[in-house]
């Protein structure tokens, strides 16, 4: 299995507007072609592959809450969204000849599979990507939080955030040209700052149980399979 690698089983967590690209909603074939061929290359090479992605591109609960939305109502849209955009994704890499499966975290007859963590584990041992969708089930939670719950139930080594800036910077790299890329960062120091990379539920529980978060820039091809190789020159690593 892929001994080149330091993660050899890992979480990717993408947000929905990776998929919809330079469209300002819904689904870029090309964007949705990049996301597959990153995965396709460290597929290759056998690693163990999670995939949980956001719903940005289609939905977001709190759009709907600021408009006067019940709140828990909205969050249920979100899920049902992550659950469209795991489809698209299985769709996409089963074409592409990577197996893949979408399991959800509620029961959703001959669409997916229910989520059980010994059959996703088994799944990953079997060599498909297992895409997480429905978030945890629960209104109230993110889909970041959803990728650390999933990576820690099912043996993840870490959770790798993909962004569109290479890692976690002292201040905004887009308005300030003097910030500076951390390359390590510890988890307190995340939620003391109030940094928005995660959310301070998934931060808290990947503080609790040692599981490394990566954050990193997706855009370039190669970048996923770097970080999973331990180059920390193009990332943060939260530990």
């Amino acid at each position: 299995m892929g001994s080149d690698y330091t993660y050899k089983r890992a979480m990717l967590k993408i947000s929905g507007e990776a998929l919809n690209g330079s469209q300002a909603h819904g689904y870029s074939a090309e964007a949705v072609k990049s996301v597959v061929d990153c995965v396709k290359t460290v597929k290759e090479n056998e690693l163990e592959l999670g995939i949980v992605v956001g719903a940005g591109n289609i939905w977001r609960g709190i759009n709907g809450q600021s408009s006067g939305m019940d709140r828990v109502t909205a969050d249920h849209m979100g899920m049902l969204a992550t659950v469209m955009n795991g489809l698209c994704l299985k769709d996409a890499l089963v074409s592409a000849g990577v197996k893949a499966i979408v399991m959800t975290s509620f029961p959703l007859g001959g669409i997916a599979e229910t989520y059980d963590r010994q059959k996703a584990v088994e799944h990953f041992e079997d060599g498909y990507v297992v895409i997480f969708a429905g978030g945890t089930g629960n209104p109230f939670f993110t889909t970041d939080s959803a990728a650390t719950l999933r990576a820690l139930e099912t043996g993840c080594e870490a959770v790798l955030k993909a962004t569109k800036v290479d890692g976690i910077y002292t201040a905004d790299p887009f308005k300030d040209p003097t910030a500076e890329r951390y390359e390590t960062i510890t988890y307190g120091e995340c939620l003391s700052q109030q940094l928005k990379i995660m959310d301070s539920t998934a931060f808290s529980m990947a503080s609790d149980n040692n599981m490394p978060i990566i954050v990193f820039n997706f855009s370039d091809p190669e970048n996923l399979g770097k970080v999973l190789r331990g180059n920390t020159t193009i990332c943060t690593v939260v530990k």
